[in-house]
This record gives C-alpha cells, structure tokens and sequence, in this order.
C-alpha cells in the first residue's frame, strides 16, 4: 500500500524529538555548542532566521553531512554534537532529523512548527 505524506511524516516523527520553539530557545540559551540547521530554502533563510543558524537547503543535506563527500559542510563532521533542525512548518526538519540520524547524528531534534513557530513566540530572528 503507497504511503501518503501523512504516514511519512507520522513514522519519522516515532523516531525523532521534537522540542517546541520555546524549549528549543532555552537549549540554545544553555550551551554554545547546539547546532541550529536551518534546512529551508536560502531565499527563506534570507529574509529571517535563528541567530547562528546554519542554512543547509533540505535537498543538498545529505552530501553536505556526508564525511566522503569533498564538498560536506565542516560543522556537520561532529556526529556527537546537538543539533537542533528547523525549516518553516516541521515537515522538512522531520525528515532531515530523521536522516540525520540514519547517517550517525546521535544527538538530533527536530524543532515542532519550525520557524513559524520560533517567530510566534516573539523570540530573536536575524535578517
């Protein structure tokens, strides 16, 4: 039987912690070494985004974490580090999370309502 986006989404939500905007906050607040990825487009990163946050665009995630790719992205090399993933609404961060994980990340979250969220709560946005 296919499988809608719903039924994706609900899977890869079994497997991935998903801290409100405002817990993430707090976390970020706590330690300098959490990772905010921001995976949407640059375009949407560009017009407001999580202080510190790296943008890696959802389609280019997997080889920018990738350790035998020539052109990964050298914060993404830690397996260990916490990171906090976001896009705009918490699908696109659901999955990154998820393969994430799939790839060795062993500390990664995926932040619930993304961006939207964060902005919601009134808490700092760059842009």
């Amino acid at each position: 039987m296919a499988k809608s986006l719903k039924d994706l989404v609900s899977e890869a939500k079994a497997r991935i912690k998903e801290p409100t905007a405002e817990e993430a906050a707090v976390q970020i607040k706590a330690s300098a070494n959490v990772l905010i990825l921001d995976v949407r487009e640059p375009g949407e990163y560009a017009a407001g985004h999580i202080p510190n946050a790296l943008n890696v665009p959802r389609g280019l995630l997997e080889p920018m974490a990738d350790l035998e790719y020539p052109k990964r992205e050298p914060r993404l090399e830690d397996r260990n580090q916490k990171i906090i993933v976001h896009c705009a609404s918490g699908v696109r961060s659901i999955f990154a999370a998820d393969v994430l994980q799939v790839m060795g990340f062993t500390d990664v979250e995926s932040m619930a309502d993304g961006f939207t969220a964060w902005e919601q709560q009134s808490l700092p946005v760059e842009r």
